[in-house]
């Protein structure tokens, strides 16, 4: 029997500011190089920002909210059967929701030029609060994707996750 994958959620730190887990894992990702401290510059410059577009909502409670409305629910995957591959609609497993859409949220931020990243992060953050922006975008096209391939939700049932 192959050995289950062990997580390492428990040695994940809350960030110091909020001691929220998830605010440590998305200053984590947004960190590069190991520059941690610079990475959590960026993100409470953020933070303080939409502190002051949104005053009456905590900034914490919007990035909950931003990560909450980007997460996917359904997504495909490959499945080779009889000399043809199909996209085989699936659900995302709640980890794998929450590392997509950090993923996507932070990758809409780095592709965006001209701003310092404090700024687009706070803008990103605040588009996915109200159901706009890039990481929406790739959220829906997922479902789309998702939604067009139904005819072979049959498949899934055969597919490890």
């Amino acid at each position: 029997m192959p050995k289950k994958f062990k997580s390492f959620e428990h040695l994940l730190k809350p960030d110091p500011r909020f001691n929220n887990k998830a605010i440590g894992r998305f200053i984590n990702c947004i960190m590069q190089e190991g520059k941690k401290s610079t990475a959590q510059r960026n993100f409470y410059g953020a933070l303080d920002i939409i502190q002051k577009k949104i005053t009456d909502i905590p900034p914490v409670e919007v990035f909950n909210k931003a990560i909450d409305n980007v997460k996917p629910a359904m997504e495909v995957r490959s499945k080779r059967i009889g000399g043809a591959t199909y996209q085989v609609p699936v659900p995302v497993p709640s980890k794998r929701q929450m590392s997509l859409a950090v993923r996507w949220i932070i990758t809409s931020v780095r592709k965006k030029k001209g701003k310092p990243f404090s700024v687009k992060l706070a803008d990103e953050i605040m588009a996915a609060y109200k159901n706009e922006g890039e990481a929406i975008g790739t959220k829906i096209n997922v479902h789309k994707m998702a939604e067009a391939n139904r005819a072979f939700a049959h498949f899934a049932w055969s597919i490890k996750r």
